[in-house]
C-alpha cells in the first residue's frame, strides 16, 4: 500500500514537471507577449519575465519592443520641377500596442516599409529639387505624418524619418556646377568692381591734395624713385606730364586749308575770282631786282 502510494505521488510530481516545463515561457525585457488561447486572444499582455501558459491549448507571441530602424530603398520619381532624381530614406519606428500590432496587420514591418516607399515616392513628385537639397527638415516632417497616420492603426508609432540621400543625372550635376561657378565669378567681379570705385575715390582725393600742394607731386616721384632702386632694377620709371603730350601734339596738328598766319604768303597757286594772281603771291613768285 505504501509502494503504491509513493509510486502515484512520484507519478503526479513527474507529470506536474512535465505540465510545468511544457507550458513555461519566458519573455526578455525589450518583448511583451501577447497570449492567444484556443485562437482568441486571452488576457491583458505578458509582462517580461517567467510566464506559465496551459500546453496545447496556448500560444504565447513575442512582440519586440525596441525601436526599429528600417532602411527605404531608393525610389526614383521626377520632382514638381521636371528633375529625375533618386532618394532613400531611413525609418525609425517602434511597436506601442503588442495586440494590435499582431491582430491588425499581417506583417506590421512590411507594412511600414510599403507605406514608406509610396509616401517618398509622393513627396518627390510634390517637391522642388531645390527642397530636396536644402530644405529636408520640413520634408522629413511631412514625410514621418503620412507614414505615421495609418501606421496608428496597427498599434506602431514612427519616431522619426530621415531623407539620406539624393542622387542627380550627371548632366544635372554639370549643370548646377557651372550654375554655382558662374556665380563665384559674379561675385568676385562686382567685389572687384567695388575695389576699383573705392580706389579711384582715394585716388581723386590724392590728386586733389596734391594739386593744392604741388610739393607733394615731387615727394611723390621721389618715393618712386626709392621704392624702384630698391628691387635692384637698373630699369628706372620717371613720371612724363601729360599736358606736355598734349601741347607737342597741338603743336604737330597742320593749319587748315587756305589759312595763313600773319605775314606769311598763301598758296602759290591761289586766285581771285576774276582769275587775277594775287599781286603777293606774284612779288614772291617774281621778285623785284
Amino acid at each position: 500500500m505504501v509502494q503504491e502510494l509513493l509510486v502515484a505521488i512520484v507519478a503526479a510530481l513527474c507529470a506536474g514537471a512535465l505540465y510545468v516545463a511544457a507550458g513555461a515561457r519566458v519573455v526578455k525585457q525589450y518583448e511583451q507577449g501577447v497570449l492567444f488561447r484556443l485562437g482568441r486572444v486571452t488576457g491583458s499582455v505578458r509582462q517580461p519575465g517567467f510566464n506559465l501558459v496551459i500546453p496545447f491549448a496556448d500560444r504565447l507571441h513575442k512582440v519586440n519592443m525596441q525601436i526599429v530602424t528600417l532602411p527605404v530603398p531608393a525610389q526614383e520619381g521626377i520632382t514638381r520641377d521636371n528633375v529625375t532624381v533618386r532618394v532613400d530614406a531611413v525609418v525609425y519606428f517602434r511597436v506601442v500596442d503588442a495586440v494590435s500590432a499582431l491582430v491588425k496587420v499581417e506583417d506590421y514591418k512590411f507594412a511600414v516599409s510599403q507605406m514608406a516607399q509610396t509616401s517618398l515616392r509622393s513627396i518627390i513628385g510634390k517637391s522642388d529639387l531645390d527642397d530636396l537639397l536644402s530644405n529636408r527638415e520640413q520634408l522629413n516632417q511631412g514625410l514621418e505624418l503620412m507614414i505615421d497616420s495609418p501606421a496608428v492603426g496597427w498599434g506602431v508609432q514612427v519616431d522619426r524619418v530621415e531623407i539620406k540621400d539624393v542622387s542627380l543625372p550627371d548632366t544635372m550635376k554639370r549643370s548646377m556646377a557651372r550654375q554655382a561657378e558662374a556665380d563665384r565669378e559674379r561675385r568676385a567681379r562686382i567685389i572687384n568692381a567695388d575695389a576699383e570705385f573705392q580706389a579711384s575715390k582715394k585716388l581723386a582725393e590724392a590728386a586733389q591734395q596734391m594739386e593744392s600742394t604741388p610739393a607733394a607731386l615731387q615727394l611723390r616721384l621721389l618715393q618712386t624713385i626709392v621704392a624702384v632702386a630698391a628691387e635692384k632694377n637698373s630699369t628706372l620709371v620717371l613720371p612724363f606730364p601729360v599736358e606736355l603730350l598734349r601741347f607737342l601734339e597741338r603743336a604737330q596738328q597742320p593749319a587748315p586749308n587756305g589759312a595763313a598766319g600773319p605775314g606769311l604768303p598763301g598758296r602759290p597757286d591761289a586766285v581771285h575770282p576774276d582769275g587775277a594772281v594775287r599781286e603777293d603771291t606774284a612779288a614772291l613768285r617774281h621778285p623785284p631786282g
